[in-house]
């Protein structure tokens, strides 16, 4: 037992975590005469730091996600969707969301062409929940930050929150609030055409090299945030607005994160250094998901496919659910961490 807890240690902290390259970067400015207690190159040490460690994991993971996301083509997904009915059709819907694109922008065109294609509403919410706020990539980043029952845990619920959403949404037949040349729009059922390895590992390479040079640019911007919370902003002042003794940090998260564009990859520095400074494990997740989910340029394009009220439904399911979540999460922090 002792030989595998060693094992997953090592693989959490040096394969995930990459402390290794942390130390090597700090040794590597104190050689260059560099203070890395001082403020200044504390900040460059965690920049240099967090955007090495996460672009390796990011093109890793982008490589792998979207050799898997090949053999689920819009056609094929369709079809696996059609087969099944109620909470099964909205629980699939949700799992097939954890193998899309990472950001909700991205995620939109297919629940647009699924809608189109004729799949029941609630099911293809189910999997614009789960798209952006859940994936195979955000599992190992997570566990690379928060260990592994925090990564389990955030996918399991984000899940549920995909599900219900899903269905309360099927429930109340909100057909009717979707644009009408959405629902008249058709779709042509044609047969991918079968791939070889070779081609699975171009489109593979293609999706990465892609998905890499339109996340960049998110990910300096998150670390940029991150170096400045972790050695320009006094602990206490996270503490206090984002720690225990605010009772409404998660509600103050979830409305902050609402309004910014970002994935997963973008907000891990910034809760990577709040978390260090005092912040609640449950405020943090509530912002990761606030941001991820329902950001506005998502909300901009999803207001072309559905009218105001389903639209409102949608974000009000959502920011309940993320609110839900982040209490939830807070309670139980001292079990998981």
């Amino acid at each position: 037992m002792q030989i595998l807890k060693a094992a997953w240690d090592f693989f959490q902290n040096q394969i995930l975590a990459m402390k290794w390259l942390n130390a090597v970067i700090g040794g590597g400015l104190s050689a260059l005469g560099m203070d890395v207690g001082n403020r200044w190159t504390g900040s460059l040490q965690f920049f240099l730091y967090d955007v090495i460690k996460i672009t390796i994991l990011l093109c890793f993971l982008i490589f792998i996600i979207s050799y898997i996301q090949s053999y689920f083509p819009p056609e094929r997904s369709k079809k696996i969707l059609g087969r099944f009915h109620g909470i099964g059709a909205n629980s699939v819907a949700a799992l097939l969301g954890t193998v899309t694109p990472f950001c909700s922008c991205s995620s939109i065109p297919l629940f647009i062409g699924f809608t189109s294609a004729g799949l029941p509403l609630g099911v293809t919410f189910s999997f614009l929940i789960s798209s952006p706020m859940v994936d195979l990539g955000s599992l190992l980043l997570l566990m690379s930050i928060f260990g592994a029952k925090v990564a389990i845990l955030y996918v399991i619920v984000g899940l549920i929150i995909a599900v219900i959403g899903g269905s309360i949404i099927e429930r109340l037949h909100m057909e009717k609030y979707v644009e009408s040349f959405i629902l008249t729009a058709g779709s042509i059922d044609i047969e991918s055409p079968e791939l070889t390895r070779k081609d699975r590992l171009i489109y593979a390479k293609e999706q990465m090299l892609s998905t890499f040079k339109k996340v960049f640019p998110y990910i300096l911007i998150g670390v940029g945030i991150g170096a400045v919370i972790h050695n320009w902003i006094p602990e206490e002042w996270v503490a206090m607005v984002l720690g225990s003794r605010n009772p409404f940090g998660v509600i103050l998260a979830t409305i902050v994160g609402v309004p910014m564009y970002a994935d997963i990859f973008g907000t891990i520095p910034i809760a990577e250094a709040l978390l260090s400074k005092g912040a609640q494990l449950g405020t943090i997740l509530s912002f990761m998901m606030a941001v991820t989910t329902l950001s506005l340029p998502s909300m901009i394009m999803l207001r072309k496919a559905v009218k105001p009220k389903l639209l409102a439904l949608f974000i009000a399911i959502c920011t309940i659910g993320i609110i839900i979540v982040g209490y939830f999460f807070n309670a139980i922090q001292g079990l998981i961490i």
